[in-house]
Protein backbone atom coordinates (compact mmCIF):
# COMPACT_ATOMS: atom_id res chain seq x y z
CA UNK A 1 0.00 0.00 0.00
CA UNK A 2 1.23 3.12 -1.20
CA UNK A 3 2.22 5.46 1.83
CA UNK A 4 1.48 9.16 2.57
CA UNK A 5 3.67 11.40 3.42
CA UNK A 6 2.46 13.82 6.36
CA UNK A 7 2.60 17.30 4.85
CA UNK A 8 3.28 19.46 8.43
CA UNK A 9 2.45 22.72 8.58
CA UNK A 10 1.89 25.58 11.16
CA UNK A 11 -1.03 27.69 11.86
CA UNK A 12 -1.79 30.31 13.92
CA UNK A 13 -5.39 30.23 15.94
CA UNK A 14 -6.56 31.65 19.23
CA UNK A 15 -6.81 29.24 22.04
CA UNK A 16 -9.04 31.20 23.83
CA UNK A 17 -11.76 33.70 23.00
CA UNK A 18 -10.94 36.96 22.49
CA UNK A 19 -10.77 39.52 25.11
CA UNK A 20 -10.80 43.05 24.50
CA UNK A 21 -7.01 43.72 24.27
CA UNK A 22 -7.16 41.06 21.66
CA UNK A 23 -10.27 42.72 19.78
CA UNK A 24 -8.35 46.13 19.45
CA UNK A 25 -5.60 44.75 18.35
CA UNK A 26 -7.77 42.93 15.51
CA UNK A 27 -8.98 46.37 14.58
CA UNK A 28 -5.31 47.76 14.60
CA UNK A 29 -5.28 49.85 17.49
CA UNK A 30 -2.08 50.36 18.72
CA UNK A 31 -0.59 48.79 21.49
CA UNK A 32 -2.24 46.01 21.13
CA UNK A 33 -0.51 42.33 21.61
CA UNK A 34 -2.21 39.62 21.13
CA UNK A 35 -1.61 35.94 23.14
CA UNK A 36 -1.91 33.07 20.59
CA UNK A 37 -0.42 29.96 20.53
CA UNK A 38 1.18 28.42 17.62
CA UNK A 39 -0.79 24.69 16.60
CA UNK A 40 1.08 22.37 14.47
CA UNK A 41 -1.75 20.56 12.05
CA UNK A 42 -0.03 16.81 10.87
CA UNK A 43 -2.22 14.25 8.15
CA UNK A 44 -1.81 11.04 9.41
CA UNK A 45 0.03 8.51 7.46
CA UNK A 46 -2.73 6.01 5.65
CA UNK A 47 -0.74 3.24 7.28
CA UNK A 48 -1.33 4.30 10.46
CA UNK A 49 -2.80 1.63 12.85
CA UNK A 50 -6.27 3.22 13.02
CA UNK A 51 -6.70 2.49 9.39
CA UNK A 52 -5.93 -1.26 9.62
CA UNK A 53 -9.09 -3.52 9.26
CA UNK A 54 -10.00 -6.14 11.77
CA UNK A 55 -9.97 -9.07 9.37
CA UNK A 56 -7.04 -11.10 9.20
CA UNK A 57 -8.15 -12.95 5.73
CA UNK A 58 -10.00 -9.96 3.96
CA UNK A 59 -10.10 -11.56 0.72
CA UNK A 60 -12.38 -14.41 2.98
CA UNK A 61 -14.44 -11.30 4.81
CA UNK A 62 -15.33 -9.98 0.96
CA UNK A 63 -16.28 -13.02 -0.62
CA UNK A 64 -18.61 -13.54 2.78
CA UNK A 65 -20.05 -10.25 2.37
CA UNK A 66 -20.59 -10.34 -1.32
CA UNK A 67 -22.45 -13.55 -0.81
CA UNK A 68 -24.85 -11.48 1.80
CA UNK A 69 -25.11 -8.70 -1.36
CA UNK A 70 -26.14 -11.75 -3.99
CA UNK A 71 -28.56 -13.55 -1.42
CA UNK A 72 -30.32 -10.15 -0.89
CA UNK A 73 -30.44 -9.16 -4.98
CA UNK A 74 -31.65 -12.98 -5.09
CA UNK A 75 -34.59 -12.27 -2.88
CA UNK A 76 -35.70 -8.76 -4.22
CA UNK A 77 -35.71 -10.34 -7.42
CA UNK A 78 -37.72 -13.36 -6.04
CA UNK A 79 -39.94 -10.73 -3.94
CA UNK A 80 -41.01 -8.93 -7.30
CA UNK A 81 -41.45 -11.89 -9.05
CA UNK A 82 -43.72 -12.91 -6.78
CA UNK A 83 -45.89 -9.81 -6.29
CA UNK A 84 -46.19 -9.51 -10.03
CA UNK A 85 -47.90 -13.04 -10.29
CA UNK A 86 -49.74 -12.55 -7.14
CA UNK A 87 -48.24 -15.25 -4.96
CA UNK A 88 -49.43 -16.08 -1.46
CA UNK A 89 -48.64 -13.61 1.02
CA UNK A 90 -46.21 -16.70 2.04
CA UNK A 91 -44.10 -16.37 -0.59
CA UNK A 92 -43.90 -12.59 -0.42
CA UNK A 93 -42.23 -12.72 3.35
CA UNK A 94 -39.95 -15.15 2.26
CA UNK A 95 -38.55 -13.28 -0.38
CA UNK A 96 -38.54 -10.14 1.12
CA UNK A 97 -36.93 -11.78 4.14
CA UNK A 98 -34.23 -13.01 2.51
CA UNK A 99 -33.40 -9.44 0.57
CA UNK A 100 -33.29 -7.87 3.41
CA UNK A 101 -31.31 -10.79 5.66
CA UNK A 102 -28.80 -10.83 2.77
CA UNK A 103 -28.38 -6.85 2.51
CA UNK A 104 -28.11 -6.56 6.11
CA UNK A 105 -25.26 -9.41 7.07
CA UNK A 106 -23.76 -8.31 3.86
CA UNK A 107 -23.56 -4.61 5.28
CA UNK A 108 -22.77 -5.98 9.17
CA UNK A 109 -20.01 -8.17 7.89
CA UNK A 110 -18.35 -5.44 5.45
CA UNK A 111 -18.79 -2.47 8.80
CA UNK A 112 -17.18 -5.20 11.00
CA UNK A 113 -14.06 -6.46 9.20
CA UNK A 114 -13.19 -4.36 6.26
CA UNK A 115 -13.62 -1.30 7.68
CA UNK A 116 -10.89 0.43 9.53
CA UNK A 117 -10.91 0.23 13.13
CA UNK A 118 -10.10 3.56 14.20
CA UNK A 119 -10.62 5.47 16.86
CA UNK A 120 -10.24 8.46 15.41
CA UNK A 121 -9.72 11.49 17.68
CA UNK A 122 -7.77 14.17 17.73
CA UNK A 123 -7.42 17.65 19.87
CA UNK A 124 -9.28 20.02 18.09
CA UNK A 125 -9.34 24.41 18.43
CA UNK A 126 -11.36 26.99 16.95
CA UNK A 127 -9.53 27.75 13.47
CA UNK A 128 -9.90 29.65 10.64
CA UNK A 129 -8.32 27.72 8.16
CA UNK A 130 -6.90 29.37 5.02
CA UNK A 131 -7.58 28.43 1.36
CA UNK A 132 -4.61 26.57 1.10
CA UNK A 133 -5.34 24.71 4.63
CA UNK A 134 -8.53 23.41 3.26
CA UNK A 135 -7.36 22.21 -0.20
CA UNK A 136 -4.55 19.84 1.92
CA UNK A 137 -7.69 18.84 4.27
CA UNK A 138 -10.15 17.84 1.10
CA UNK A 139 -7.33 15.93 -0.71
CA UNK A 140 -6.11 14.38 2.97
CA UNK A 141 -9.83 13.21 3.65
CA UNK A 142 -11.10 11.96 0.09
CA UNK A 143 -7.60 9.77 0.54
CA UNK A 144 -8.16 8.37 3.30
CA UNK A 145 -11.93 7.28 1.84
CA UNK A 146 -10.83 5.53 -0.93
CA UNK A 147 -8.99 2.81 1.66
CA UNK A 148 -13.01 1.60 2.56
CA UNK A 149 -14.48 1.87 -0.25
CA UNK A 150 -12.54 1.78 -3.65
CA UNK A 151 -10.24 -1.35 -2.36
CA UNK A 152 -13.34 -2.96 -2.63
CA UNK A 153 -14.83 -2.54 -5.80
CA UNK A 154 -16.16 -6.67 -5.69
CA UNK A 155 -18.07 -5.03 -2.51
CA UNK A 156 -19.73 -1.87 -4.00
CA UNK A 157 -20.71 -4.11 -6.84
CA UNK A 158 -22.72 -6.81 -5.44
CA UNK A 159 -23.89 -3.91 -3.01
CA UNK A 160 -25.20 -2.05 -6.39
CA UNK A 161 -26.72 -5.17 -7.68
CA UNK A 162 -28.94 -6.07 -4.73
CA UNK A 163 -29.83 -2.32 -4.13
CA UNK A 164 -30.67 -1.60 -7.78
CA UNK A 165 -33.23 -4.65 -8.02
CA UNK A 166 -35.06 -3.34 -4.12
CA UNK A 167 -35.50 0.23 -5.99
CA UNK A 168 -36.93 -1.92 -8.96
CA UNK A 169 -39.24 -3.90 -6.97
CA UNK A 170 -40.21 -0.94 -5.03
CA UNK A 171 -41.90 0.72 -7.82
CA UNK A 172 -43.64 -2.81 -8.90
CA UNK A 173 -46.95 -1.31 -6.45
CA UNK A 174 -47.21 1.70 -8.44
CA UNK A 175 -47.50 -0.42 -11.78
CA UNK A 176 -49.16 -3.59 -10.86
CA UNK A 177 -51.58 -2.35 -7.94
CA UNK A 178 -53.22 0.22 -10.38
CA UNK A 179 -54.19 -3.05 -12.31
CA UNK A 180 -54.82 -3.58 -16.33
CA UNK A 181 -56.38 -0.68 -17.72
CA UNK A 182 -60.25 -1.12 -18.05
CA UNK A 183 -60.51 -0.89 -21.79
CA UNK A 184 -63.80 -1.39 -22.80
CA UNK A 185 -64.85 -3.28 -19.91
CA UNK A 186 -66.72 -0.38 -18.36
CA UNK A 187 -69.20 0.18 -21.71
CA UNK A 188 -69.65 -3.63 -22.46
CA UNK A 189 -69.82 -7.00 -20.52
CA UNK A 190 -69.49 -10.52 -22.20
CA UNK A 191 -72.96 -10.81 -23.36
CA UNK A 192 -72.94 -10.88 -27.24
CA UNK A 193 -75.65 -11.86 -29.48
CA UNK A 194 -76.86 -15.29 -29.66
CA UNK A 195 -75.41 -15.60 -25.58
CA UNK A 196 -77.30 -18.79 -24.13
CA UNK A 197 -78.31 -17.70 -20.66
CA UNK A 198 -76.69 -20.12 -18.18
CA UNK A 199 -76.56 -20.47 -14.17
CA UNK A 200 -73.83 -20.93 -12.27
CA UNK A 201 -73.46 -24.27 -13.25
CA UNK A 202 -73.56 -23.76 -16.95
CA UNK A 203 -76.66 -25.29 -17.13
CA UNK A 204 -79.09 -23.70 -20.01
CA UNK A 205 -82.07 -21.97 -18.68
CA UNK A 206 -85.52 -22.86 -20.35
CA UNK A 207 -89.13 -21.67 -20.75
CA UNK A 208 -90.11 -23.86 -18.20
CA UNK A 209 -87.62 -23.77 -15.28
CA UNK A 210 -88.92 -20.80 -13.65
CA UNK A 211 -92.55 -20.70 -12.30
CA UNK A 212 -94.37 -17.15 -12.46
CA UNK A 213 -92.72 -14.85 -9.66
CA UNK A 214 -89.59 -16.71 -9.80
CA UNK A 215 -86.39 -15.58 -10.12
CA UNK A 216 -82.60 -17.10 -11.27
CA UNK A 217 -79.23 -15.60 -12.09
CA UNK A 218 -77.84 -16.03 -15.36
CA UNK A 219 -74.29 -15.71 -16.96
CA UNK A 220 -73.23 -15.63 -20.69
CA UNK A 221 -71.18 -19.16 -21.33
CA UNK A 222 -68.14 -17.47 -21.49
CA UNK A 223 -67.76 -15.58 -18.27
CA UNK A 224 -70.01 -17.69 -16.02
CA UNK A 225 -69.29 -15.90 -12.03
CA UNK A 226 -68.58 -12.74 -13.88
CA UNK A 227 -69.55 -9.91 -11.66
CA UNK A 228 -70.42 -7.30 -14.66
CA UNK A 229 -72.28 -9.96 -16.46
CA UNK A 230 -74.31 -11.25 -13.79
CA UNK A 231 -77.97 -10.89 -14.61
CA UNK A 232 -81.34 -11.79 -13.14
CA UNK A 233 -83.92 -13.68 -14.93
CA UNK A 234 -87.21 -12.96 -13.94
CA UNK A 235 -91.23 -14.86 -14.87
CA UNK A 236 -93.05 -11.64 -14.15
CA UNK A 237 -96.11 -13.49 -15.59
CA UNK A 238 -97.90 -16.28 -17.67
CA UNK A 239 -97.51 -15.55 -21.19
CA UNK A 240 -99.62 -12.90 -22.72
CA UNK A 241 -101.19 -12.56 -25.61
CA UNK A 242 -98.94 -10.74 -28.13
CA UNK A 243 -96.08 -12.98 -26.53
CA UNK A 244 -94.17 -10.72 -24.93
CA UNK A 245 -94.45 -7.95 -21.66
CA UNK A 246 -95.48 -4.62 -22.30
CA UNK A 247 -92.78 -2.41 -22.23
CA UNK A 248 -93.30 0.99 -20.76
CA UNK A 249 -94.34 3.83 -23.29
CA UNK A 250 -90.61 5.59 -23.80
CA UNK A 251 -89.29 2.30 -24.74
CA UNK A 252 -92.70 0.49 -26.48
CA UNK A 253 -90.69 0.49 -29.60
CA UNK A 254 -87.34 -0.60 -28.79
CA UNK A 255 -87.87 -3.04 -26.39
CA UNK A 256 -91.10 -4.31 -27.68
CA UNK A 257 -89.75 -8.03 -28.30
CA UNK A 258 -86.88 -7.76 -25.04
CA UNK A 259 -89.44 -9.98 -23.07
CA UNK A 260 -90.86 -13.20 -24.34
CA UNK A 261 -93.55 -15.56 -22.33
CA UNK A 262 -93.75 -13.07 -19.37
CA UNK A 263 -89.93 -13.31 -18.52
CA UNK A 264 -87.81 -10.33 -18.76
CA UNK A 265 -84.08 -9.82 -17.37
CA UNK A 266 -81.65 -7.02 -15.88
CA UNK A 267 -78.50 -6.67 -14.95
CA UNK A 268 -77.65 -7.19 -11.33
CA UNK A 269 -75.41 -4.61 -10.80
CA UNK A 270 -76.87 -2.30 -8.58
CA UNK A 271 -76.11 1.25 -10.58
CA UNK A 272 -75.89 3.20 -7.13
CA UNK A 273 -72.56 1.50 -5.73
CA UNK A 274 -72.75 -1.68 -7.50
CA UNK A 275 -73.60 -4.27 -5.33
CA UNK A 276 -75.58 -7.16 -6.59
CA UNK A 277 -79.34 -6.35 -6.50
CA UNK A 278 -80.47 -9.40 -5.48
CA UNK A 279 -84.03 -9.88 -4.25
CA UNK A 280 -87.11 -9.90 -6.01
CA UNK A 281 -90.48 -9.38 -4.34
CA UNK A 282 -93.24 -11.12 -6.28
CA UNK A 283 -96.43 -9.66 -5.20
CA UNK A 284 -95.17 -5.82 -6.08
CA UNK A 285 -92.96 -6.61 -8.76
CA UNK A 286 -90.04 -4.76 -7.64
CA UNK A 287 -86.26 -5.52 -7.35
CA UNK A 288 -84.51 -5.00 -4.10
CA UNK A 289 -80.46 -4.04 -3.81
CA UNK A 290 -79.85 -5.29 0.17
CA UNK A 291 -76.73 -3.02 0.73
CA UNK A 292 -78.39 0.33 0.38
CA UNK A 293 -82.38 -0.46 0.07
CA UNK A 294 -82.49 0.62 -3.36
CA UNK A 295 -86.21 -0.31 -5.10
CA UNK A 296 -86.25 -0.84 -8.85
CA UNK A 297 -89.77 -1.53 -10.79
CA UNK A 298 -89.30 -4.46 -13.06
CA UNK A 299 -92.79 -3.20 -14.65
CA UNK A 300 -91.30 0.12 -15.70
CA UNK A 301 -88.46 -0.52 -17.25
CA UNK A 302 -86.40 -0.93 -13.12
CA UNK A 303 -87.10 2.53 -12.54
CA UNK A 304 -85.63 3.01 -9.07
CA UNK A 305 -88.21 4.29 -6.84
CA UNK A 306 -86.38 4.28 -3.63
CA UNK A 307 -83.27 4.47 -2.59
CA UNK A 308 -79.64 6.09 -3.71
CA UNK A 309 -79.54 4.69 -7.37
CA UNK A 310 -79.18 7.52 -9.77
CA UNK A 311 -80.25 5.18 -12.81
CA UNK A 312 -82.12 2.33 -13.92
CA UNK A 313 -80.95 -1.08 -14.34
CA UNK A 314 -79.86 -1.98 -18.18
CA UNK A 315 -82.15 -4.50 -19.98
CA UNK A 316 -80.89 -7.44 -21.56
CA UNK A 317 -82.93 -8.30 -24.82
CA UNK A 318 -83.81 -11.75 -24.84
CA UNK A 319 -85.52 -14.46 -27.42
CA UNK A 320 -85.94 -18.08 -27.00
CA UNK A 321 -84.91 -20.15 -29.79
CA UNK A 322 -86.16 -23.17 -31.39
CA UNK A 323 -85.45 -26.06 -28.68
CA UNK A 324 -86.55 -23.52 -25.98
CA UNK A 325 -83.70 -21.87 -24.55
CA UNK A 326 -83.09 -18.47 -23.51
CA UNK A 327 -80.49 -16.45 -25.76
CA UNK A 328 -79.54 -12.87 -25.34
CA UNK A 329 -80.41 -11.11 -28.69
CA UNK A 330 -77.82 -8.62 -28.38
CA UNK A 331 -75.48 -7.26 -25.37
CA UNK A 332 -76.68 -4.62 -23.06
CA UNK A 333 -77.33 -0.97 -24.95
CA UNK A 334 -75.93 1.30 -21.87
CA UNK A 335 -73.23 0.36 -19.16
CA UNK A 336 -73.71 -1.44 -15.87
CA UNK A 337 -73.22 -0.39 -12.56
CA UNK A 338 -72.37 2.89 -11.26
CA UNK A 339 -71.73 6.17 -12.99
CA UNK A 340 -67.81 6.95 -13.66
CA UNK A 341 -66.10 10.15 -14.93
CA UNK A 342 -66.60 9.32 -18.76
CA UNK A 343 -69.77 8.26 -18.63
CA UNK A 344 -71.51 11.45 -17.58
CA UNK A 345 -75.35 11.95 -16.74
CA UNK A 346 -76.44 9.93 -19.37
Amino acid sequence: MATKTARVETITGSSHMPDDTEAAAGSGEPGASPRRVRIPVASVRADAPQFQIAAKNPRRAEIVAGSGFLMAAVGFAGFGAAYWQNYSNFWLAITFSVGFGGLGYGMVIWGKYLMPRGPFSESRHSLAPTQAQREVFIEDFASRGKVAVERRGFLVKALGLASGILGVVLAFPFIRSLGPLPGKTLRQTAWRRGSYLVDITGRRIKTGDLEVGGFTTVFPPDDIGGAYSQTMLIRVDTPPASGYLTPPPQFAKQRATWAPQGYIAFSKVCTHAGCPVGLYQELTKKMLCPCHQSLFDVTDAAIPIFGPAPRPLPQLPLYIDDDGYFRAQDGYDEPVGPGYWERGND
